[in-house]
């Protein structure tokens, strides 16, 4: 019976990891800053088997709110053997590019709240000698392009925070899991046309527990993104002005 936290339970890929772990009869403790909808995913929970469900109200972008939700959680549990960052905003490249502060408030919230949020945490795992911790990321953080790279640099960035603390604490038998989705056909991606390429929540929460419990390093989800982003990065730049990638 592994105890699981949550961060950002109530987004489409966090419910559908939520509720696998649930049915393995885990302990999970679940935050997210929406009250209603935080305690309909907790229910959730609870009728599919959880051994035991906590939650916590929090707006995880505000850092000066970690040190003490963290150590809420961890004295409630007893320490965790797993972490889940699964929380973050799409935005528009448009809206990005024409406002500063919408840039800024991005990169906030997909960079450096999660980077503030993961050394917390780090600390606490590296002290207990065991456990994982897995922070959701994107494809869009392989390369610079330019459809997406306000968001993309932000990710990108998650993504080298995420392979240094891999590094660091490699020797301290804590496991450290980049999650890269591709397309996830999700609230936050409605308008979004559809094709081939996109996944659901649910294939990508069963890549994701897969990955966690196989100690993967880097897992790309579904797992053909690996190839596609190998060939857009592979890319030399000349080639690439001419898309419209």
């Amino acid at each position: 019976m592994a105890k699981i936290l949550i961060l950002g339970a109530t987004s489409a890929i966090a419910q559908a990891v939520t509720r696998l772990y649930a049915e393995r009869g885990d302990m999970l403790c679940l935050v997210a800053r929406n009250l209603a909808h935080l305690d309909a995913v907790a229910r959730d929970a609870r009728v599919r088997g959880a051994s035991r469900v906590e939650q916590s109200v929090a707006d995880l972008a505000d850092t000066a709110r970690h040190q003490a939700l963290v150590d809420e959680c961890w004295e409630s549990f007893g320490g965790f053997d797993v972490a889940l960052l699964a929380y973050g905003v799409l935005g528009t490249q448009e809206h990005a590019s024409r406002s500063p502060e919408a840039l800024a408030a991005l990169v906030m919230t997909d960079f450096t709240s999660p980077a503030a949020l993961l050394e917390r945490l780090a600390a606490r795992f590296e002290a207990q000698g065991h456990g994982t911790l897995a922070a959701i990321g994107s494809v869009a953080g392989d390369r610079g392009r330019q459809s997406n790279y306000a968001y993309g640099a932000a990710k990108g960035g998650l993504a080298i925070f995420l392979a240094g603390l891999r590094h660091r604490l490699a020797s301290r038998g804590v496991r450290v899991v980049t999650i890269k989705p591709g397309f996830v056909d999700t609230p936050m991606t409605r308008d979004f046309p559809k094709g081939i390429l996109w996944a659901s929540p649910q294939v990508v929460a069963s890549g994701i527990l897969r990955a966690i419990d196989r100690g993967a390093s880097i897992a790309y989800l579904p797992g053909f993104w690996r190839g596609i982003m190998f060939i857009v990065r592979a890319l030399p730049e000349w080639v690439l002005h001419r898309t419209r990638l």
